[in-house]
């Protein structure tokens, strides 16, 4: 029992831990033997051969300059018992989930600038106004006014629009106009005005008119054959038969001759005893829903007596392609062929001088 002396704590003399003879543990705060040995260091702090208390230093930590786990040097573990590697690891991932946020905003400042300076760069209502004026007070009957770039063509229209007749917006192309007209910004130009030098340049808040002239009779039209499709011998089971009609191609309206032929089965339209001349023509590809669901091209071949005069592949993105040829006087046949569904072959054609 509690406090009751064994055989052996008897032969020590009721002394169960050996505390008397030093044979024992010590009580909490006594010293052992051993302990007497380091002069009452139970845990060798004195000589350096123990573990310090916290914040204390061992021989080896002295070694390292009292850096218990070696950080300064790497060679130690890292806080909270975690290998080594793992906070550099750790300081990697972080930095790299940084990277996303920081292109993110980058970006962002970016657009914002080039927002601003694209906005500062587009002329306003005033300017446009100021340059119609100009076009208007020197409008003739029978002149062309184009727009560039592309897609500034509706404000253009918004100020012009009155001036623009159906069948000049649905042009082949401007070779038959003497007069042309151009209003522009940031420096393009239309490629109706192509080959030509402008007689005048006037430059209104940022919108640039020009004027272009050249002398009457300069352009001889021989044949148009969106006029002559009701004499065409047309072969072929097209889906929809060539007609004429106003159509949009490449995002602008274009009055043409639209077939649809099969897949895989063409469709011949013979143009019969056409003149002699330049054969001048542009094709692509009509509506731009069906460009959206149905992406394989159209083809389309004129010939004369078996020889190939123009060979164009219009696709989904090429708008109103151009394609010329010189042609004896006789028969020319076109050929439509898709080997996609509803394939909407728009195309138009003169004979020029």
């Amino acid at each position: 029992p509690v406090g009751s002396t064994s055989a052996s704590e008897a032969e020590r003399g009721g002394d169960p831990d050996g505390f008397a003879s030093g044979a024992g543990r010590s009580p909490v705060g006594s010293t052992s033997a051993s302990e007497a040995e380091r002069g009452g260091d139970p845990d060798g702090f004195a000589s350096g051969a123990g573990r310090g208390p916290v914040g204390s230093t061992s021989a080896s930590e002295a070694e390292r300059g009292g850096d218990p786990d070696g950080f300064a040097s790497g060679a130690g573990r890292s806080p909270a018992g975690s290998p080594p590697g793992d906070a550099a690891a750790g300081a990697r991932r972080a930095r790299l989930a940084a990277v996303p946020a920081l292109l993110v905003a980058v970006l962002a400042i970016w657009e914002a600038i080039a927002a601003q300076r694209a906005g500062a760069g587009v002329p306003g209502d005033e300017a446009w106004a100021r340059a119609a004026a100009v076009v208007r007070a020197g409008h003739r009957p029978g002149d062309l006014i184009v727009f560039a770039p592309d897609w500034i063509d509706p404000v253009g229209r918004l100020h012009l629009g009155d001036l623009i007749s159906l069948g000049d917006a649905a042009r082949m192309d401007a070779a038959r106009y003497d007069r042309i007209w151009e209003l522009s910004i940031r420096g393009a130009r239309s490629r109706d005005t192509e080959g030509r030098a402008p007689v005048e340049t006037r430059d209104v808040g940022g919108v640039v008119v020009r004027r272009f002239e050249r002398a009457p009779g300069s352009f001889e039209l021989r044949a148009d054959l969106r006029t002559l499709v009701s004499a065409a011998r047309v072969e072929g089971a097209a889906a929809r038969p060539p007609a004429v009609e106003l159509a949009e191609v490449g995002f602008a309206p274009h009055r043409c001759i639209l077939v649809v032929p099969r897949p895989g089965a063409p469709v011949r339209i013979t143009f019969p005893a056409l003149p002699a001349g330049e054969l001048v023509g542009y094709v692509g590809l009509a509506d731009v829903f069906t460009r959206r669901d149905e992406r394989r091209p159209g083809r389309l071949t004129a010939l004369q007596a078996g020889r190939a005069l123009a060979e164009v592949t219009a696709g989904v993105e090429d708008g109103w392609l151009r394609f010329a040829a010189p042609v004896a006087g006789g028969d020319v046949t076109f050929v439509a062929a898709s080997d996609g569904p509803n394939r909407q072959i728009c195309f138009a054609a003169e004979v020029r001088r």
